[in-house]
């Protein structure tokens, strides 16, 4: 398993500790219900978003039998969708108590966190694209699939 992948999915489970600990909170404080966005944030883009994006770069190269189109930028869409989220939250959080003067952080993260998915569009997207573009030489070797193809196979033919 790639690095990044771990990572994503690691960074998927703290986010999700996170967002619970802070919904958990809200429920027994319920003045901390200005933090909601900060919430929805930290369990959608954080755990959802995250774990989407590790199980969708382990598994779609193996689903296509190619290697991922590049994985530099998949270490760099770690770390920039992680500090973009963090920096929405911290936005979000400031929000109640400093009102206009907490735009810049948030839109700074928002803006971190939408050209991590960018990444994720374009390195998934260019990842399909391979048999085009690359020799069948340099090609993952069909070895390296899931074995969801052998259970497919199995459960069509009994």
């Amino acid at each position: 398993m790639d690095w990044f992948v771990k990572r994503f999915l690691q960074s998927a489970l703290v986010w999700l500790g996170l967002g619970v600990t802070l919904g958990v909170a809200m429920a027994v404080f319920p003045l901390l219900v200005i933090y909601r966005p900060a919430h929805m944030h930290m369990n959608f883009l954080g755990f959802v978003t995250m774990m989407i994006y590790g199980v969708g770069y382990h598994v779609i190269p193996r689903f296509f039998g190619q290697k991922l189109r590049y994985r530099a930028l998949a270490g760099a869409h770690w770390w920039i969708s992680n500090c973009g989220l963090a920096l929405m939250v911290v936005g979000f959080m400031l929000a109640p108590h400093m009102g206009r003067r907490s735009a810049p952080v948030l839109a700074v993260g928002g803006i971190l966190s939408a050209l991590g998915a960018f990444f994720f569009i374009v390195n998934v997207w260019r990842t399909m694209d391979v048999p085009a573009l690359v020799p069948r030489t340099e090609r993952a070797p069909p070895s390296r699939r899931l074995p969801l193809d052998a259970s497919v196979q199995m459960s069509v033919n009994p």
